[in-house]
């Protein structure tokens, strides 16, 4: 194996740990789950750093791992839904990779924050719809009268749109203060 790849596993895995260790530091929002946490920003720092891949392995881990610290689980899909594929979709942040590297290489730190800002506000609106769907097929019962779709939307969003935006804050202050950490 090359030095290249052994890092790249290294930095998967410490950075899956940390952003287990940052969803435990978080606000809850909402008894039923649901908290706004920074758990998304090293799946970004890694997917924008090594790539789509990457990325999502990082946030397969995170997803994985949360069920083993208290999670809420109501059936089997919800689970998948909710932690496997809502934290895997975040490493998707690295599809404007491209232009963030070339925007790096070229010293233009607007450029760079606003494509950093593109691919996290994609992650955090992918995360978003799969917490969204399996809100209304499996949480229905606490929209009470309200349409289960309507109540989902509205109970995501309320811990998903500040997430993403200090997700995306940070991300941006990362990377444009030390532009050489997005190369490998």
């Amino acid at each position: 194996m090359d030095k290249k790849r052994l890092l790249m596993f290294v930095e998967i895995a410490i950075f899956a740990a940390i952003g287990l260790v940052l969803d435990q530091i978080s606000f809850k929002v909402w008894a039923q789950g649901g908290s706004v946490s920074l758990v998304m920003v090293p799946i970004v720092l890694i997917a924008f750093r090594w790539g789509i891949l990457a990325g999502m392995t990082t946030g397969l881990l995170v997803g994985v791992m949360q069920t083993m610290f208290n999670p809420y689980i109501v059936h089997w899909l919800q689970g998948i839904l909710d932690y496997g594929v809502a934290f895997t979709v975040v490493g998707l942040a690295a599809i404007v990779r491209g232009p963030v590297l070339g925007a790096a290489q070229q010293q233009q730190k607007k450029t760079m924050a606003l494509y950093i800002i593109i691919g996290t506000v994609i992650a955090g609106l992918l995360r978003y719809v799969t917490h969204t769907v399996g809100g209304a097929i499996f949480f229905k019962e606490f929209a009470g009268d309200q349409n289960a779709w309507v109540y989902s939307i509205i109970y995501n969003g309320t811990y998903m749109l500040p997430a993403t935006i200090l997700t995306a804050i940070i991300c941006v202050l990362v990377f444009t203060a030390r532009p050489q950490l997005i190369q490998r």
